[in-house]
Parts: C-alpha cells; structure tokens; sequence
C-alpha cells in the first residue's frame, strides 16, 4: 500500500517531525564541531542509521535526509566537495531504508551563506548549489522537500522556486537570529504570507530559538495565514536577550546544561498544537526522548505506552500529564 504523502498526512492532524542530527552526531564522536558537514552519511552511515531508528521508533512521523550543509561549497571546508553525490544518495537511501513504510523521507536543502541580497549572480550561485543537490534526492526518492534555516527571505524564495520544480510537496522555514525578523527586516506574518504566495506548501520556522522564543512569531504567522505551518525550535534554554542558542558562549561544546527537559518538550509540542500548527517538529539538541514526550503529548503513542505518575502507581494519559481535562481536551 502507498504510503499517504504529507499533504495527506497533514490534512488528518498534526505531523511530528524527528529531531535534532548534527549536534547530536557531534557529541558521539561522528561530526566535526565548527564545519558541522554530514560527512557521517559516507565515513559511518551505521551511526546515522542507529539516530534515525531512535526518531523513528520514538514516534516520529518524519524522518530528514541528513544532508543539511550537503553542498558543494561546504563539503569543500573539509575536503569532500568531489563527493556531494556520493554524500546525497547515502545519505536518503539510509533514510528510506529506516522509515520503511512507516515514515515519510524529507530531502533537505539549508542556507548557503554565498546568497547577496540584490545580487542576480549569488541568487544563481544559490539555484546551482540547491538544484545539484535536488537532483540527487530526488532521483532516491524522497517523499517531500525540506529547505530550513534561511535568515534571508530571500534565500527561503529561492529554496521555494528549486524545490517545486521537483514537482514534489516543499516546506520552507526560516530563523530569527537575536531579532524578530528576517535579514530584510520582514516580520514573521510578512515572511509566511511571501512564502504561501511564492508556492511553498508549508511555511514556518526552525532552528536558533527554543519553543518560549519561536512559538511567539509563530503565532503571529497563525493570525496571519491560513495555510499548514511548520515548527522547529532548538531543545536548547536561551536568555530573552539572545534567544539565537548559536550567539551564546556555550556554542557549541558546552550547550549540555541549557538542554531543555523531555517535560518542557512535551508541553512545547502541546502548545504548538493548541495554537494551530500542523507540522510540529524540533532541531537541533533535540533527541529521541524529546520526540518520544512530544509523540505522547501529542496522542501518536499507543496505550501500553501512555504516562506514568511519580511510583508508577497508576498510568496516566498525556492529557492529564499535561494539565489537560481527558474528557474535554480537544483531541489532535
């Protein structure tokens, strides 16, 4: 039986996304800290496989080709730019043979740092990195387009213009840095409604910001369109002041105090649904059991599999672990 795509998957409920790859690829040994390249999918794919089992079993609906930073200008940073095709097709095929007919498989395209506002010739330096990449995904399979991380709107555009010409769903997203606004100076609400009308099929935010900093703008892009939007905020505890995790002087080695408790998550994913997100999913920091409290909060788990109260004395579903009335709760 065909697996239902994401569209379809969203017109049902909410879809959870998996977690964070990178940081945590880092803290086992597989990842450089600073270049932050997918070289994994090629030197170790065993260890890219064993976290996309971890999301998947934890519940996750979604699971991302690790191929963020998979292009050929930073593959170049640590001597694989002749492999960006090697590096893409690995890295989908590990993929789809974990998400099996379980999960869909996102391919992944991400901010390039070469884009200049007003500059044609850097837009096409941008076309050029994301459709080589494109190419190889899509030829593997992937059910859908991911294109995350873009502080200029600009950029998100172009992710937007490439990514449908795969004739595939695509999901754009974008991140504030210690503003609440793009590179250009546009608003979340702005950001949304440009990104809907340029074509993308989900819009939203990922990366930087934890939950507390993110849901607010996310909320102004609720009240401001109605399409599906897309959550993704970092499983890092960040300062009002600087709520981008990558300004704070813990970035990157040190970052394990600030994580952000399974519970926290949990109420995140909860609260995301409550304000009308459809795909409610977390980056970086975020890990199995992060998914695994937010696939619970979000009723995606089976009843052997509900919530426990201090001792064990009584199981206890996530509506009322959540200050929820079981009864009257607004089911997902």
């Amino acid at each position: 039986m065909k697996k239902k795509g994401i569209l379809e998957r969203l017109k049902e409920g909410p879809v959870l996304g998996d977690g964070g790859y990178l940081l945590e690829l880092e803290k086992r040994g597989w990842v450089r800290a600073g270049p932050f390249t997918p070289e994994v999918a090629l030197t170790y794919p065993d260890a890219l496989r064993e976290l996309h089992v971890e999301f998947r079993e934890a519940g996750a609906d979604v699971l991302q080709a690790l191929t963020f930073y998979a292009s050929r200008d930073k593959l170049a940073t640590v001597g694989l730019q002749d492999r960006l095709e090697d590096l893409n097709r690995s890295a989908v095929r590990v993929a789809r043979e974990v998400a099996g007919d379980k999960c869909l498989v996102a391919g992944n395209i991400s901010l390039t740092w070469m884009y200049e506002p007003n500059s044609p010739s850097a837009a096409d330096r941008v076309r050029k990195t994301f459709d080589e990449q494109l190419a190889v995904q899509v030829a593997e399979g992937v059910d859908f387009i991911i294109g995350e991380t873009f502080s200029w709107l600009g950029e998100a555009l172009i992710a937007v213009e490439r990514g449908k010409k795969t004739g595939l769903p695509v999901m754009v997203t974008i991140c504030f840095e210690n503003k609440d606004e793009t590179m250009e100076g546009k608003s979340a609400a702005d950001a949304a409604k440009t990104l809907l009308d340029a074509g993308a099929d989900i819009v939203g935010m990922n990366c930087l910001r934890p939950p507390v900093h993110m849901l607010p703008s996310m909320e102004k892009m609720r009240k401001a369109v109605s399409g599906y939007l897309a959550c993704q905020p970092v499983g890092y505890r960040t300062p009002k002041d600087k709520p981008d995790f990558t300004s704070l002087p813990e970035f990157p080695c040190a970052l394990d105090p600030l994580q952000l408790t399974r519970k926290e998550m949990g109420q995140y994913a909860v609260d995301a649904r409550n304000l009308g997100i459809n795909y409610i999913g977390s980056c970086c920091g975020s890990v199995a059991i992060h998914v695994r409290e937010m696939a619970r909060a979000l009723g995606k788990l089976p009843d052997d599999q509900r919530l426990w109260v201090k001792g064990g004395e009584k199981p206890m579903s996530a509506y009322e672990y959540y200050g929820h009335d079981e009864a009257t709760a607004k089911k997902p």
